[in-house]
């Protein structure tokens, strides 16, 4: 998968790299294009395209595993991979690898399956160390937005995600606000004004919470039949985002994507729900509810929607130092690909002929899903200046935030539900 986006994403730094290396030169010698990474010559001044691999001791390796003599439980899940001093960067084509060095790669903050052009040259230890770095920068975007042409206020999506519904009866408070509001029965005159806007909602993701098996009836265990009794199903959590969504489908269009802790495959991409989940909701398939894949991409009114439920920016995290979630976001969007770190440490699934996770087109909007905080930025960059807002949106359980985005100006803002000093 690693050589099918290096072949996508190297004409795209090729031409990159050209227009910004042609002609220069350092201390008298001129920079010559390697073709591959045997090409690399002991002193020369050159450039070459290839894919990041991170060799980090921290990182799992399921070949390590497996080569194991012995078995043995597996680690804990870690916040970072990152070890100062012991993680090694290399270049990977075709034909080789090569280890990079050198400061310029410290302000890139790259992860593995990233394409790149290096300016540099080998060591006498057979090191590249690397003067510059060249990113694939933003994809062409069509039907590019012009800020402020038709004003603001007209049109609006609401974006949310880790509903993470138990099936609890008092967790439903916040929930229930929200859909008042989204239906424009809650708040004044303003905020019903602004409710009546929305012409969408997107749910990104983590929908349900992590299934949990109901303790048996002291005296009434049963012994499982292949592993599995179905009296220790609960059903409430999915009934709970039924009810959710057949309040609001009648008059709210809904989108939803699946997330880590809902019932879908584990791998990315992770296909669409179910309808059997939606005892009610299924009803409105044909009319306003939505089910798509996570990564998705979504059309509303001539503004593309690329998003995911969060475990591509959860995974990217991982590599890099620092807690700077909408830096790294938008260096995915610089990267063109969606997820670079699957599938060497992110499941996905083996694509053959082509990567899906490259972005052949500039987003309007680029949102993730189930993050600690509410967090937006309007890019700007690519020879068209293309205009791309990301969203990181937060998990609702957990900040009852749900965030709202003008389609006409991608202006971004997000509102908190919730009862002030226990008073109603």
């Amino acid at each position: 998968m690693y050589f099918l986006r290096l072949v996508d994403l190297k004409p795209s730094v090729e031409a990159a790299a050209l227009e910004a290396w042609e002609g220069t030169e350092i201390g008298g010698e001129s920079v010559e294009r390697a073709d591959r990474v045997l090409e690399v010559r002991q002193g020369e001044l050159c450039w070459i395209v290839g894919t990041i691999y991170m060799d980090m001791p921290l990182k799992p390796n399921i070949l390590e595993d497996i080569t194991k003599d012995q078995s043995i439980a597996a680690p804990p899940p870690r916040d970072k991979y990152v070890t100062p001093g012991a993680d090694q960067t290399m270049l990977e084509d075709e034909s080789g690898r090569l280890r990079l060095v050198g400061k310029a790669l410290e302000k890139e903050r790259l992860v593995t399956g990233v394409v790149v052009g290096v300016m540099g040259t080998e060591t006498k230890d057979g090191d590249f160390d690397v003067v510059d770095v060249i990113v694939p920068e933003l994809p062409p975007q069509e039907n590019k937005l012009e800020m402020g042409k038709n004003g603001g206020g007209r049109r609006k999506v609401a974006l949310v995600s880790g509903l993470n519904f138990k099936g609890n009866a008092m967790e439903n408070f916040e929930t229930e606000l929200l859909a008042e509001y989204l239906l424009g029965e809650m708040g004044g005159v303003e905020d019903q004004e602004s409710a009546s806007k929305i012409t969408r909602l997107i749910i990104a993701g983590n929908s349900l919470a992590p299934a949990v098996a109901l303790p048996p009836v002291k005296g009434e265990e049963k012994h499982k039949k292949y592993g599995y009794d179905s009296t220790s199903y609960n059903a409430n959590p999915a009934l709970a985002l039924d009810n959710l969504l057949t309040t609001l489908l009648p008059s709210l269009p809904v989108t939803i994507l699946p997330g880590p802790t809902d019932p879908a495959n584990v791998s990315l991409p992770q296909l669409p729900l179910h309808p059997a989940i939606f005892r009610n909701a299924k009803h409105y398939a044909a009319s306003s509810l939505y089910t798509t894949t996570n990564p998705c991409l979504v059309d509303i009114d001539g503004l593309k929607f690329l998003g995911t439920a969060g475990q591509n920016l959860d995974d990217v995290y991982k590599y890099v130092e620092g807690e700077d979630r909408l830096g790294m976001c938008e260096r995915l969007l610089r990267w063109r690909c969606m997820a670079p770190t699957a599938p060497d440490t992110l499941w996905s699934f083996p694509f053959e002929g082509k990567d899906l996770y490259v972005m052949k087109e500039c987003p309007h909007v680029f949102f993730i899903g189930n993050q600690e905080k509410f967090e937006s930025r309007l890019v700007e960059a690519g020879p068209q200046k293309q205009l791309c807002r990301i969203v990181l949106i937060p998990k609702f359980s957990e900040t009852n935030e749900v965030v709202l985005l003008d389609l006409d100006t991608l202006e971004c803002e997000s509102m908190k539900f919730g009862v002030e000093n226990g008073a109603g």
